[in-house]
């Protein structure tokens, strides 16, 4: 039985209906030619969600992605350093004097899984490179086209320790897909960029563009498609990722004075509530007074943990795909 028939026997309420409603919705309107921003919040990287975001991205079922840059840069540290992780099944119970031991390690902690110090740092080698590059030609590039030029450049691919096909990172390179990162400064590389501008390493900060570039970057990305597609939202998570994205909208409307459609799908998977006043727990409703939602815009809010419900959706959206335009997506790779 395939995920999708599954979903379709066994997902029949509560949260299990709305995941199957979200999954069906999401495929109706990327095969009616709409175009779909996937935003990343949490540690999604380092569960490896390439595994499946990867093959959407290949199959033109995202077109875009808004996440955190830590989201950004440990689809790269794992692509890289997969072999040299370690994976902690008992980390609830780790005690203190454990978690020195793995820091003295040079082993960072995310849940059950330790990304390895060295990791990082070989990383930064290539991308401070690359900006101090762009500062020698008094150039500017966003965070995931200096990710671009590396793979480009063929930097980064001989040290792949996994399939290149499962880094969602690779594979939006490949399909030049724009990766929005507000709050770069607020991840590793970002830390080390602000650290080396402070040393001197790197003249300034202007080698990396920044957040309101980012913002005027996603709002052109959706008025050139908005054009002639209806727009689509898939969140996973909450925070910055998310809200950042999901604004574009209202700066159009109200800010910029154009016009535009709403999104017009929206779905977010999060374990937040309403009770807190917090963005990430807010429902789909809430976003109608702020111009980001229609009322007729399919809206989906599952309570649940993304990094299981969230390959389940693309697993069913990838099988939903008509066999025809399969053969045809695999004959063109």
């Amino acid at each position: 039985m395939s995920v999708k028939e599954f979903m379709r026997r066994n997902f029949r309420h509560f949260n299990a209906r709305e995941t199957l409603s979200a999954a069906i919705a999401y495929g109706d309107l990327v095969d009616n030619g709409g175009k779909m921003l996937v935003s990343l919040a949490g540690a999604m990287s380092t569960a490896e969600i390439g595994l499946t975001l990867a093959e959407m991205i290949r199959r033109d079922k995202v077109h875009a992605i808004s996440c955190t840059a830590a989201n950004l840069e440990e689809d790269i540290f794992n692509a890289t350093a997969h072999h040299d992780y370690q994976l902690s099944p008992n980390y609830r119970d780790l005690s203190p004097d454990d978690e020195v031991e793995l820091r003295n390690k040079g082993m960072n902690r995310v849940t059950d899984t330790c990304i390895p110090e060295s990791a990082i740092r070989h990383i930064e080698e290539v991308f401070i490179g690359i900006c101090q590059q762009l500062a020698a030609s008094g150039d500017s590039r966003f965070p995931y086209e200096i990710f671009y030029e590396a793979l480009q450049k063929e930097l980064l691919q001989p040290h792949f320790q996994i399939p290149l096909e499962d880094s969602w990172v690779y594979a939006a390179w490949k399909k030049k897909i724009e990766i929005f990162t507000p709050g770069f400064e607020d991840s590793t590389l970002g830390n080390i960029f602000a650290a080396r501008v402070m040393q001197g390493e790197l003249p300034s900060h202007g080698s990396l563009k920044h957040g309101t570039e980012q913002m005027a970057l996603l709002v052109d990305w959706y008025l050139r498609n908005n054009r002639t597609s209806e727009m689509g939202f898939f969140q996973i998570g909450g925070g910055i990722a998310g809200d950042f994205a999901i604004c574009s909208v209202p700066l159009i409307l109200q800010d910029l004075q154009k016009e535009c459609r709403y999104w017009r799908y929206f779905a977010q998977i999060g374990d937040s509530t309403t009770s807190y006043g917090s963005y990430s727990g807010a429902v789909p409703n809430e976003k109608i007074t702020w111009h980001k939602l229609d009322p007729d815009s399919r809206s989906f809010m599952i309570n649940s943990d993304a990094s299981i419900v969230a390959p389940l959706i693309f697993q069913y959206v990838l099988e939903d795909t008509p066999t025809g335009e399969a053969n045809s997506v695999k004959a063109a790779d």
